[in-house]
């Protein structure tokens, strides 16, 4: 299976805290039948969040995403298409970020994996873990 992480599953994957990783996603994550993938709107999220101070984004982009390559993970560039089919996305979630990585998981057919409830309110491409 084809698995977007969100941001903070990534941050909390790459480097901790690892308690803060739920077990489900910590058991797909582990699963080597899994093709694990990561957005540059993830990478572009820390980049921007770190710069402004936010504490859930201390990590450097750039160290991220070579761990992240390094580990196997598979980087989703973002197309025109995903920005467009984010104006067909209902307003549940006001996040540009995230709103961004529905729309790509929808393009791309892949299922994107988040601890949070709000985003899962969009329901399929999207699974809470």
């Amino acid at each position: 299976m084809k698995l977007l992480l969100d941001t903070h599953l990534l941050l909390w994957a790459a480097r901790g805290p690892r308690e803060r990783l739920p077990a489900e996603a910590a058991t797909l994550i582990a699963d080597e039948a899994n093709e694990l993938m990561f957005s540059a709107a993830s990478i572009w999220e820390v980049a921007i969040k770190n710069g402004l101070g936010h504490a859930d984004f201390r990590a450097d982009p750039h160290q991220l995403r070579r761990g992240l390559t390094d580990n196997g993970y598979v980087e989703a560039p973002i197309t025109g298409e995903h920005a467009a089919a984010v104006s067909r996305l209902p307003p549940v979630h006001r996040d540009p970020f995230d709103r961004l990585l529905v729309a790509q998981a929808t393009v791309e057919g892949v299922t994107l994996l988040t601890a949070d409830a709000k985003l899962a309110e969009y329901g399929a491409p999207v699974r809470r873990v």
